[in-house]
């Protein structure tokens, strides 16, 4: 996970109730140095995950120590409660979203189910953190600002052209991300890059669960709750497209990078879509999350910047 201390902004992982400065514990527990960015810790390969892997290790021993002992908690680790999180990855080369990925959605909005997967992308500065404000657009540019859950994840390991049967060895681990989108600019412009890409259009986390922690992808529940009311609720099952397939298509012509965010399309449920329609407005708690992979909690406000 990446979580901002004072101005910096660093990479971490969350030890039962604490989040662990890597960068920090590493020097201070003797595994050696490693780099601030969670994306460049991928880009590090093996050695690099290793040693961020045996400074968890390392941690979890030395806080369970502190405990027993009555001793003060280290200075690299920070109460959970007290964290302010961040994107898991702030800084990503791509992120890749997947459209009308759920025969239900399809069917809202009457569309057939695609053949092959529809993809677009989202800029770097629509990421925002887990509990971050989703900011709402001036009313003069956009009144119809929708919400989407997904389940989105992150590339390990790059590569082109990479093969169905070991797409998932690419795999860095899983994320929850809401793909929030100004409906009116999406339709008005018939393609989505603006009204997909504002500002904080992209809150994701709350942490990267790492593909070895993480269940079958493919059998998880999804759900988003509007002020506590359930608007969307599935599971991943109902994929059309899966993980496996998206790599090898997308794949196909792009190259992967560590780091980069695929987010693999919404169920049903959706704002525009609803008789009458929703649409997000100050004040609105969005609650996002996927099944063992932690939720979003992200308070809308207008953006008065």
């Amino acid at each position: 996970m990446t979580f901002r201390r004072g101005a910096e902004v660093r990479a971490g992982a969350v030890v039962d109730i604490h989040v662990i400065d890597l960068v920090q514990a590493a020097k201070a527990l003797g595994v050696g140095a490693l780099p601030a960015s969670l994306r460049l810790i991928l880009e590090g390969g093996a050695p690099a995950l290793g040693r961020a892997a045996k400074t968890v290790r390392r941690a979890q021993g030395r806080l369970g120590q502190s405990a027993r002992g009555g001793q003060r908690r280290p200075a690299w680790a920070i109460p959970l409660q007290e964290a302010e999180l961040a994107p898991p990855i702030p800084d990503p080369e791509k992120i890749i979203c997947i459209g009308q990925n759920y025969r239900d959605h399809c069917q809202e909005h009457g569309v057939e189910p695609p053949k092959t997967p529809i993809f677009f992308t989202k800029f770097a500065s629509t990421l925002t953190g887990p509990a971050s404000p989703i900011l709402l657009p001036p009313e003069n540019l956009s009144r119809q600002v929708d919400f989407e859950v997904e389940l989105a994840f992150v590339i390990g390991r790059g590569g082109k052209r990479i093969s169905r049967q070991t797409a998932l060895g690419h795999v860095a681990g899983y994320m929850v991300l809401n793909d929030v989108s100004a409906r009116d600019l999406q339709f008005a412009d018939r393609q989505w890059t603006r009204g997909k890409s504002l500002d904080s259009f992209a809150p994701c986390g709350p942490w990267l669960t790492t593909a070895d922690e993480a269940p079958d992808p493919h059998r998880l529940r999804l759900w988003l709750k509007l002020n506590g009311r359930t608007m969307q609720e599935s599971t991943t099952a109902n994929l059309i497209f899966d993980i496996p397939y998206l790599i090898e298509y997308i794949s196909r012509g792009l190259t992967f990078r560590p780091g980069d965010i695929v987010s693999t399309g919404t169920p049903a449920g959706v704002g525009i879509f609803r008789k009458p329609p929703v649409s997000l407005k100050p004040g609105d708690l969005v609650e996002a999350g996927v099944e063992g992979l932690g939720e979003l909690r992200n308070p809308c406000r207008r953006d008065r910047r």
